[in-house]
């Protein structure tokens, strides 16, 4: 084998242009959200949720178009629980008959359905819904920084939550971006992808610092750049097989998750952008070496050089 097929792929040499790139979508997606905003859900907005039992399991798509015939808007239709029970969820009302008026619109087709319960959330619920989901994200992140920073090094520990928050920003963005709507399972969604892209990190973040204290020589991006080519293929085939159940997840699913699978199919692509490009040109921007990377040694146990160059005569024997 030639010597240019042993040299590994060169990413370091594309960490300038990764960098002005991701910049760019974290700037964009920022102002996306500050001009666009996100399209919340009804988890969030508030609204009514209705639910209806069936004789026999009805086709979700017949009770959206009957909805919106009548003059419905803003509604998510999907089971719950069993085929033949429906939950309707509508936009904030004050009507109180609402519960009754939808049954009779949906029976008028035909089908014999009974209205199980109908329930109001206010607009406040969905409010302190927003506060307690983004300070859980900013748990999370908080988390992951202390946890990485403890297990690997402070600087490990910002290369691995700055590509999360990039992630998510970016998600969000582009959220605001189509006006998709952003629910509950979005959210979920969200959370993850901070999973998925953590493991994808910590994973070379591992082989990082292994490489760091068995290669002697090399300066930092060599290193880095050979971690992430040892890793590259795994990282390749996780992602590729992990797309794989999550297209066919948004295509056959059904549209009560179509959003959490459109959610978890940017994260995964952004995610695994993140963890070869964010996370890496971080840790050479933050100067990580091999002096971060050394075990120092336990009080007591430096002994002379005798004690230290030779090991005892009766281990040689073993």
């Amino acid at each position: 084998m030639s010597e240019v097929a042993k040299k590994p792929i060169d990413f370091m040499g594309f960490r300038k242009i990764a960098s002005v790139l991701s910049i760019a979508l974290i700037v964009i997606s920022i102002g996306l959200l500050a001009v666009r905003g996100l399209n919340f859900g009804l988890d969030f907005t508030g609204g009514t949720s209705v639910e209806l039992e069936y004789q026999q399991a009805p086709e979700l798509d017949e009770i959206r178009t009957a909805l919106a015939d009548a003059g419905y808007d803003q509604f998510v239709v999907q089971n719950f629980g069993a085929d033949t029970t429906v939950l309707v969820r509508m936009a904030e009302s004050s009507n109180d008959e609402l519960a009754l008026q939808i049954t009779e619109v949906l029976s008028a087709g035909g089908d014999e359905l009974q209205l199980v319960s109908s329930e109001f959330v206010g607009s406040q619920v969905g409010d302190e819904l927003k506060e307690d989901s983004g300070l859980g994200l900013l748990i999370a992140l908080a988390v992951v920084l202390i946890y990485v920073g403890m297990r690997f090094q402070f600087k490990f520990g910002i290369a691995s939550v700055v590509p999360l928050a990039h992630d998510v920003i970016i998600v969000l963005g582009v959220f605001a971006l189509f006006q998709w709507t952003f629910d509950l399972s979005v959210l979920a969604a969200l959370l993850a992808v901070i999973g998925y892209s953590l493991n994808d990190t910590i994973v070379v973040a591992d082989r990082i610092r292994e490489n760091f204290r068995k290669m002697r020589e090399g300066d930092s991006e060599h290193v880095i750049n050979e971690s992430i080519h040892q890793t590259i293929s795994r990282t390749i085939n996780t992602s590729g097989t992990t797309l794989v159940v999550l297209v066919a997840l948004f295509l056959l699913g059904g549209e009560a998750i179509n959003n959490f699978a459109i959610a978890l199919i940017i994260g995964v692509v952004v995610g695994t952008y993140s963890s070869i490009y964010v996370s890496a040109n971080l840790l050479v921007i933050l100067g990580v070496d091999r002096e971060d990377l050394i075990v120092p040694p336990k009080e007591g146990l430096a002994g002379s050089e005798e004690e230290t160059e030779e090991p005892p005569e009766w281990l040689n024997r073993m």
